[in-house]
């Protein structure tokens, strides 16, 4: 159904008692670069902040509320071969669950409510098409940067060197088969990341080469608004309703 699994799946790290104010444990003197990069990435700790990505095929961006287990994130998909776009967003508090949708492109397109839409997981067949709050790193950068193979520090929170896209868990934070795709290319991706001032990890960028049909592109992680992000609330009154059974059908095709 979601094109960007990739980025919807989260894998927050766990967090160190003894944290930075910024949120990531705390880095000791002699922390190698790789290290002082995996203590920036989100844990949970950090409060609501505001999200966007980028993969192969689509475009992200939302809010993350670690305290709430809860995150909106928000799809734009690239036009179909029949030039169908589509946009679509899910909004997830704890084990609750609304989506909105919207597709364009093409007479006799289904046509949802402008509200969230309620969704009952016991009504969807695969539990695994929409997302679910599992951590605070929603755009996958510690699975990503737990396999880099080599990491300078270029200035101060500037950080370039290779990721193994080939390996474990980060190449479960690609869409499926695209890391077998890449195949020794796909050992030495090159990388890009950058460490705010308050020690967040605010960008992680990718190039990811050519394979096959699929052209190069760019991977990109960014994780903003650290302290001037809302919380996130159930959507109620209004902003409301129960989804009707053609987002079901939507979901479960």
């Amino acid at each position: 159904m979601l094109a960007a699994t990739a980025l919807l799946g989260g894998c927050g790290l766990t967090s160190d008692p003894a944290a930075t104010p910024g949120g990531g444990p705390a880095a000791s003197p002699t922390s190698s670069p790789k290290e002082k990069l995996l203590d920036a990435v989100p844990d949970g700790s950090e409060g609501p902040f505001r999200f966007s990505g980028k993969d192969a095929s689509s475009d992200l961006s939302g809010r993350i509320d670690p305290e709430s287990k809860a995150f909106e994130i928000n799809t734009a998909m690239a036009p179909d071969k029949d030039g169908i776009t589509a946009k679509m967003s899910f909004l997830v508090v704890e084990e609750k669950l609304w989506m909105k949708a919207k597709f364009s492109g093409h007479p006799g397109l289904p046509k949802f409510p402008d509200k969230w839409m309620a969704l009952d997981r016991s009504k969807l067949t695969d539990g695994n098409g929409v997302p679910t709050y599992d951590g605070a790193d929603q755009g996958n950068a510690g699975p990503l940067l737990e396999a880099a193979t080599e990491v300078t520090e270029q200035g101060t929170g500037e950080y370039a060197g290779f990721i193994d896209v080939t390996s474990g868990n980060a190449a479960q934070a690609l869409e499926d088969g695209e890391a077998a795709a890449l195949g020794e290319a796909g050992k030495r991706v090159p990388f890009t990341a950058v460490v705010g001032p308050d020690g967040h990890l605010t960008s992680l960028v990718l190039e990811i080469p050519a394979a096959g049909k699929r052209k190069a592109y760019r991977y990109t992680v960014a994780y903003t608004g650290f302290g001037s992000t809302p919380k996130i609330t159930a959507p109620t009154g209004a902003a409301a309703t129960k989804a009707p059974a053609l987002a079901y059908e939507l979901l479960n095709s």
